[in-house]
């Protein structure tokens, strides 16, 4: 969710401002996935490189986070959202991490869609992560070195309970992947797009959604 600061830069208006108003955008977001069919939807709220940011960004964008799970979470409730948190939570503040469990409490059975926000999370960190614990299993006994493949990682990441991403949306004009879901993007299709966040429409999603439906997707073989 990425053109934030500059869309409040573009209009006179503090970085904070453009976070707000990226915040805003989300319910809209995530009420158009029943709608287009779109069962699992994962949104980069704050990277693990985000505290290199200013204090006063970084202070304000942890209070943006503590205010909006709090005033969304009866309507995530309400609309049947299943909401999930992935990341490292070691650094979060203890206020911010009680609403996060609350939340993901109260929307466990929830079904209408699955939303994952990666609050302090980054590919690699999530790699090494897990690696550590895969690595512990081992040393303990539990697994067998011979026995670790690609199909054992995925265990013991963050997101190991959810089917890896089909499409990812980059907006604001960036090119790059920005250590997001590393090892889950193998296969993804992508879109890097113009819009800044806070412009992003339902109808836009809708659009990008409809575009990916008629991909090829072949994941290294040949169709006959």
């Amino acid at each position: 969710m990425d053109g934030n600061g500059r869309w409040a830069t573009q209009r006179g208006r503090p970085r904070l401002f453009g976070h707000h108003a990226g915040a805003r955008r989300v319910r809209e977001i995530v009420e158009t996935c029943p709608d287009i069919g779109v069962e699992y939807l994962t949104i980069f709220a704050f990277s693990t490189e985000n505290w290199k940011r200013t204090q006063v960004e970084v202070a304000g964008l942890m209070s943006l986070f503590r205010r909006y799970i709090s005033k969304e979470t009866r309507a995530l409730n309400e609309f049947g959202a299943r909401v999930r948190f992935i990341g490292d939570r070691v650094r979060l503040d203890a206020k911010l991490i009680a609403l996060m469990d609350e939340l993901e409490v109260l929307t466990s059975q929830n079904t209408s869609v699955n939303l994952t926000i990666a609050l302090n999370y980054g590919g690699r960190d999530e790699v090494a992560r897990a690696t550590k614990r895969l690595a512990q299993d081992v040393a303990d006994g539990k697994l067998h070195p011979d026995d670790v493949d690609e199909e054992t990682l995925p265990k013991y990441l963050d997101t190991y309970v959810l089917p890896d991403p089909d499409l990812v949306i980059r907006t604001s004009g960036e090119a790059r992947i920005s250590n997001f879901l590393l090892w889950q993007s193998a296969y993804a299709e992508y879109e890097f797009i113009d819009t800044l966040w806070p412009d992003f429409s339902r109808e836009e999603f809708t659009g990008l959604c409809a575009g990916y439906g008629g991909r090829d997707r072949r994941f290294g073989g040949v169709k006959t």
